[in-house]
């Protein structure tokens, strides 16, 4: 390990250098992050997944990094030009794009004006010219069957000191941070170009600095442009670069050459450097945003993944249509789809009273808890009916908006049609709406996260990059939830800690072949998994009415010999676990003096207390569940000033989407969230989570709500914010 790389990431991540190098020592020796963060806090000091995600990013980039610094060190040594000074500066340098910089004058050239000109014999008079002689003689010297005049000499020259300027890294660096802190970013409407949506209009006539533009706004012009609506450009004062590059040039301006070397300084400049920074400029702009994106999906994903199922309900999905019909489906309490219908409540075949009777029947039938509604195509008219229907039941029923995007994708794919063959794709669309609502992460995890919908200007950022970010955002859901080896899909055991296919197809072998599984022992002794492959996903996989009380628990094998004498040390046994006496005597235990009575690390005691006091907790149950409705609004009936109560479906950088019970959602800026200053709304809000809001602005015309979360609900935002953190 490089000591100077791990020096600077726990400089950078202000954590202690032992807990970066012990971090790669684990993670190099084949442990997955999800198994570091839960097991092995006692080696990294209790670093979660993102900071031992972000240590293992960063050491990678640097050791690139550092591994282009001694490419370029030995290139240029080969051609015998290293000198102290250059080695340093490469050494010095803390981006890549500062290296290349650096190797630029000495990178082996395509054909250019500058390389003919060498060729032509007349680098000597070119830096004849950069001596600044006070006159110049004997240029006929350099003339030869290629040069044939003393202007194509001097022509000649000019392009040679040209590329010499566009080469010089310090020249490039200092206006590439002029450009950056004083430029600004424009943009315009393309003449005749199309926009019926008028989805630019705000970039029409356009002008920000470009060290402030935010990065939804960056993605915006990128798109914009890209679609041919917009121009975009940067705006500076190239008189005053080109003033600079002089001043630093020109050593004395009474020779005969300093017009010369001047007129090289302004085609070097036009010709091979603005074009070139202004691009990496653009370029650095819209990496940023495309992290700052990759960060809100996957805060908003995490979110959305964790939203608290509806346990121990039957649910009837309905996946809304026109013309098709709205397709239905029961689900008992563990998801087994229990009966389909299509009904017609809608245009064009309006069979409004026999789609009622079929609701209602499926009710009395089912017992049915929760109606789930995708939030599609006629997602409105849907609710507006069931709102309807619902009132005429002799059950209590609910019903709940749900986002369905990606059902559709599911539906077709070959697992759908795996586990429900006979049905249509719109059916197994229903199944997949309800199941949405009964458990979310089980159900979305089948869904490739970018379809999911949470994101923002998700297309517009590197394939790749925005996968493995969703990928590790679904892992991290997975694991902290944790899931029931004996009834989990090849789906969601794909995001265990750990596991392979080769592995995943063992486990439904296994069950497969004789049922269940009845103990986490079993697994080991039965050899389903390698041993390195059991412990590191054996903890994140729970057996629920198996031999062993602690394999329902997050409870590491490892440490059930600590638990046992936890317990024995207590007094109690273990068929005390979950009861009053152990929580009670739990609570009081002094953790300090335990941890060195069992001889084990703080962090894992505080785990196992933890487990034990609650031994089938869900992380989810921390969150705000789904609000359940039972009335219907429409736009028309929203007002200035009214009151009401919203999911938050979307946080973007510059607000958040709120479900208010119409067709579309309400946005709330981030100016009117919160009275505190705030950098993004995600410091406040989250995916899920239920807010009084206030309209502030209603646009009949556009569909468009605006709403705000100041001053009369002060107190839900406070108690947001306070939630969150405690």
């Amino acid at each position: 390990m490089n000591k100077e790389i791990i020096k600077d990431i726990a400089y950078n991540l202000n954590i202690k250098e032992n807990q970066v190098i012990n971090t790669l020592n684990l993670l190099s020796s084949g442990n997955t992050i999800p198994f570091i963060a839960r097991y092995r806090k006692e080696v990294t000091q209790n670093l979660d997944e993102n900071q031992i995600r972000k240590i293992n990013e960063v050491y990678e980039y640097q050791v690139n990094l550092l591994k282009r610094k001694e490419d370029v060190i030995r290139l240029i040594d080969e051609k015998g030009l290293l000198t102290e000074e250059i080695k340093n500066q490469i050494i010095k340098a803390e981006k890549l794009v500062e290296v290349e910089d650096l190797y630029r004058p000495y990178k082996e050239k395509k054909k250019t004006k500058a390389t003919d000109a060498i060729n032509n014999g007349l680098e000597p008079l070119a830096k004849i010219i950069l001596s600044f002689p006070k006159e110049l003689y004997n240029i006929e010297k350099f003339l030869n069957d290629k040069v044939l005049t003393k202007e194509d000499a001097l022509k000649g020259a000019k392009y040679i000191i040209s590329e010499y300027i566009s080469d010089n890294a310090y020249y490039r660096k200092w206006i590439r941070n002029y450009i950056y802190n004083k430029g600004k970013i424009k943009s315009r409407k393309k003449k005749d170009s199309i926009d019926d949506k008028k989805v630019y209009e705000m970039y029409y006539e356009y002008i920000e600095d470009i060290k402030y533009i935010k990065p939804h706004r960056v993605l915006a012009l990128n798109r914009g442009e890209k679609e041919n609506v917009l121009n975009v450009s940067l705006e500076y004062d190239k008189n005053y670069i080109l003033d600079y590059l002089n001043d630093k040039i020109i050593k004395n301006r009474n020779s005969i050459c300093f017009s010369i070397v001047s007129e090289a300084i302004e085609d070097s400049y036009k010709r091979l450097i603005s074009n070139s920074i202004e691009r990496e400029i653009r370029s650095e702009l819209t990496e940023k945003s495309e992290e700052s994106a990759i960060e809100v999906f996957s805060n908003n994903l995490e979110k959305y993944l964790l939203t608290p199922p509806m346990k121990d309900k039957i649910i009837l999905g309905l996946d809304p249509a026109y013309r098709t019909g709205c397709k239905l489906a029961v689900i008992d309490y563990t998801g087994k789809m229990l009966d389909i219908k299509v009904i017609y409540p809608h245009e064009p075949k309006n069979e409004y009273e026999k789609s009622k009777k079929v609701i209602l029947d499926l009710i009395d039938k089912y017992n049915i808890d929760i109606i789930a509604i995708g939030n599609g195509t006629a997602s409105r008219e849907s609710e507006k009916f069931i709102a309807d229907v619902i009132k005429y039941s002799n059950k209590d029923v609910s019903y709940v908006i749900v986002n369905e995007a990606g059902a559709s994708i599911y539906s077709a794919s070959p697992l759908a049609i795996e586990e429900f063959p006979d049905l249509h794709v719109e059916e197994r669309s229903a199944i997949s709406i309800a199941r949405r609502l009964q458990d979310p992460l089980s159900e979305l995890v089948k869904i490739d996260p970018k379809s999911i919908g949470v994101g923002q200007y998700q297309h517009d950022v590197k394939e790749k990059k925005l996968s493995d970010a969703l990928d590790f955002v679904v892992s991290k859901s997975v694991n902290s939830v944790g899931v029931n080896i004996n009834t989990a899909s090849a789906s969601i055991l794909k995001y265990v800690s750990g596991l392979t296919k080769k592995s995943i197809d063992k486990i439904i072998e296994f069950r497969n072949k004789y049922g269940k599984f009845n103990s986490r022992e079993e697994i080991k002794i039965k050899k389903v998994l390698s041993d390195k492959i059991y412990e590191q996903s054996i903890g994140f996989m729970r057996i629920l009415n198996g031999t062993n009380f602690l394999d329902k628990t997050s409870i590491h094998p490892e440490s059930y010999n600590k638990v046992l004498e936890l317990i024995n040390l207590l007094g109690l046994t273990i068929n005390d676990i979950g009861k009053d006496i152990l929580i009670e005597k739990l609570n009081n235990i002094d953790e300090m003096e335990y941890s060195k009575k069992l001889n084990i690390d703080i962090y894992t005691l505080k785990d196992i207390i933890e487990s034990l006091k609650k031994p089938n907790r869900d992380p989810r149950d921390d969150f705000d569940k789904p609000m359940l409705k039972n009335d219907v609004l429409k736009i028309e009936d929203i007002k200035k000033g009214m009151k009401l109560e919203g999911t938050v479906r979307n946080v973007v950088d510059f607000g958040a989407f709120i479900d208010i019970g119409i067709k579309n959602d309400g946005l709330v800026h981030i100016s009117k969230i919160t009275d505190k200053y705030i950098k993004h709304p995600s410091e406040v809000l989250s995916v899920g989570d239920i807010v009084t809001c206030y309209v502030i602005d209603v646009s009949l015309e556009k569909g468009k709500v605006s709403l705000s979360l100041l001053e009369e609900n002060k107190k839900t935002i406070d108690n947001i914010i306070k939630n969150k953190y405690t």
